[in-house]
């Protein structure tokens, strides 16, 4: 069974467009954690970004006490957020490129470029019993790098499927990078998510990608959930994700 694992940042990004700076506000991204468990959502992802734009260090405290599936925190490699996931212990992190100025993460991890600095943060993480996934698009050498470094799942970057969903030559190219991407990475003994500007439209063309265990979603399930709100919008995601053959 293919699982949805579902990202509240932009919850977040609502409630710090009002109440930035505060001890309150609303909407709350633990509320609408749980909301989405509810909903039959299998996991929750939160990423603390190291200028809290939005996930803040109370909001990841609070959902590793109170929710109940698989909590997975994305986080860059920075030592006050690598100290702070060693504390909270969430189930997996997944470690993602970071840029003050982007509005969300553009690209994947080059871990070919930090091999030896993402070696020692996975043994560190792996010493503590959380596992770690790498954000990183299906390209041959970073997923080759990723097993090395002692990741045991790798996020496929579905950022550039997205993208060109509309253009057929370049989504189908895309199709076949993400098809042998996951190949490749299964064989590597790696377990294989994806994610990055998934929505109900250009999901389903996506189950021809092998081995995926996890889609990470979120600002499709929040863009939904002003229409026709987060259950319902959790659902419809679900539905479209049933029947995966894996």
């Amino acid at each position: 069974m293919l699982k949805l694992g579902v990202n509240i940042d932009h919850v977040a990004t609502l409630r710090e467009a009002r109440y930035r700076g505060q001890i309150r506000g609303e909407p709350s991204p633990v509320e609408a954690a749980l909301v989405c468990e509810r909903a039959g959502a299998h996991g929750i992802t939160a990423h603390l970004r190291e200028d809290r734009r939005h996930i803040l260090d109370r909001d990841v405290r609070e959902l590793r006490e109170r929710i109940s599936t698989r909590f997975n925190l994305e986080m860059a490699i920075a030592p006050e957020i690598i100290a702070l996931a060693l504390s909270l212990k969430p189930d997996i992190v997944c470690l993602v490129p970071e840029k003050r100025q982007e509005l969300t993460t553009e690209g994947g991890l080059d871990v070919v470029g930090q091999e030896a600095a993402l070696k020692e943060v996975c043994s560190r993480f792996r010493d503590a019993g959380i596992e770690v996934s790498l954000f990183i698009a299906p390209d041959p050498l970073q997923i080759s790098a990723s097993a090395r470094v002692g990741a045991q799942f790798v996020e496929l970057h579905t950022g550039a499927y997205a993208e060109h969903f509309h253009q057929k030559l370049e989504r189908n190219a895309e199709i076949e990078r993400l098809v042998s991407g996951a190949e490749q990475a299964y064989e590597l003994g790696l377990q294989v998510n994806a994610g990055h500007g998934l929505n109900l439209e250009n999901l389903p063309l996506l189950h021809v990608v092998p081995h995926m265990v996890e889609l990470n979603i979120g600002h499709s399930l929040v863009s939904r959930a002003v229409f026709v709100g987060l259950e319902r919008a959790v659902k419809e995601m679900l539905g479209v994700m049933n029947g995966y053959p894996g």
